[in-house]
């Protein structure tokens, strides 16, 4: 009965190695390797420049890397250089651009 307590102990600690050491890996050197609030924080600060200073209510999520805008923009033009802008700060792997254009009421 202990012998066959330590094999199943002895299992589940490979088990767990195993799974700590997957969850460590990654696809970019350290080097490489840029962290989500880093994005974020520099991002934020590209999009808070004068030249976005039409930009009122924005979201900006990121994930491992992966980049997601939200919120209302004046035009196509500001929305399509948010996405550029995304897509240019180092460790960004994807932009999801759900940014809505802002239509002006009518009078």
């Amino acid at each position: 009965m202990k012998r066959l307590s330590s094999a199943l102990s002895l299992v589940l600690a490979a088990i767990v190695a195993a799974v700590s050491i997957a969850a460590c890996s990654t696809t970019q050197s350290p080097g490489e390797q840029v962290d989500d609030a880093s994005i974020h924080t520099s991002l934020k600060a590209k999009l808070t420049a004068d030249r976005f200073s039409n930009i009122v209510n924005i979201d900006i999520n990121v994930t491992n890397g992966v980049v997601t805008l939200a919120g209302e923009v004046p035009n196509a033009q500001v929305k399509a250089e948010a996405e550029a802008e995304a897509r240019s700060v180092k460790g960004v792997v994807k932009v999801i651009n759900n940014l809505q254009v802002k239509t002006p009421p009518t009078a």
